[in-house]
């Protein structure tokens, strides 16, 4: 493992009253996957927006490739898809290639003409994520994790070094989530991508990421996954504060065991 691309020191952050992170120390070294699990309103989404950001750091700091977060300009170096990336318009008509593309419109300019290495770039990152057979359908027209695999292609086209995925199994039937949490492993493995993905359901992906991280308000674990597989039930319910099951151990067998 390498030197850390996003560093985060001593970061609180509170809306109006309420603390939301207190006190969070992380480090996400190059070429990781990191699955940041915790329960609802822990505060999972908020640290996402400011690693991007998209809120502003009031203490502590971050810094990203080894620049702080307030000087840093290279944005087309982190690839982001939201939680409601899924939940457009279905009647939105768009074909998968159009959908790809204009995430390569943000670095050339809305009215500029792509250029023959555009399109190869476009078609490489359809490629990256399985649907090449889908270049021409209509966005609408797809499943919620194909749709989600598109998006994802859209936010790979710009080469982007580190990809941030907030919940993106939600909408994605359980006969596919295996197949999509194989495909983040390609681009993790495979394209050298570090990968930070927020979910709920670690037990299925336990067996891709090589780190968890676990978040209630405070950081509560930051490890290696078999590190993080070692914990009692426990110790995990006193994170949550509330009862939950350790993951399935049996990484043929991807039943919701592992759902949290």
């Amino acid at each position: 493992m390498e030197k850390p691309v996003i560093n985060i020191e001593n970061v609180h952050y509170r809306y109006d009253h309420e603390l939301v992170l207190n006190h969070i120390n992380l480090n996400i070294p190059q070429g990781s996957f990191l699955a940041i699990v915790g329960p609802n309103g822990s505060g999972k989404s908020t640290l996402l927006k400011l690693i991007l950001g998209l809120l502003k750091l009031r203490s502590g700091s971050i810094s990203l490739f080894g620049v702080p977060i307030q000087k840093f300009k290279e944005w087309d170096r982190i690839g982001y898809v939201s939680q409601k990336a899924n939940s457009f318009n279905s009647g939105f008509p768009a074909t998968v290639y159009e959908v790809v593309s204009s995430g390569i419109t943000k670095k050339v300019g809305l009215f500029r003409r792509l250029q023959t290495h555009h399109h190869k770039e476009i078609l490489a990152a359809i490629e990256s994520v399985g649907l090449t057979d889908f270049l021409k359908r209509n966005i609408g027209e797809l499943s919620g994790g194909q749709q989600q695999r598109a998006f994802i292609a859209r936010a790979l086209v710009s080469k982007p070094d580190i990809l941030i995925l907030d919940e993106p199994t939600v909408g994605v039937d359980s006969e596919n989530v295996q197949s999509f949490y194989d495909m983040l492993d390609y681009l993790n493995k495979e394209l050298g991508i570090t990968l930070l993905l927020v979910t709920h359901d670690v037990g299925a992906i336990s067996n891709k990421v090589s780190h968890v991280a676990c978040l209630n308000k405070h950081l509560h674990f930051h490890g290696k996954t078999e590190e993080f597989e070692k914990l009692k039930d426990n110790e995990l319910s006193g994170y949550y504060g509330h009862d939950v099951h350790v993951l399935s151990h049996d990484h043929h067998h991807h039943g919701s065991e592992g759902k949290m």
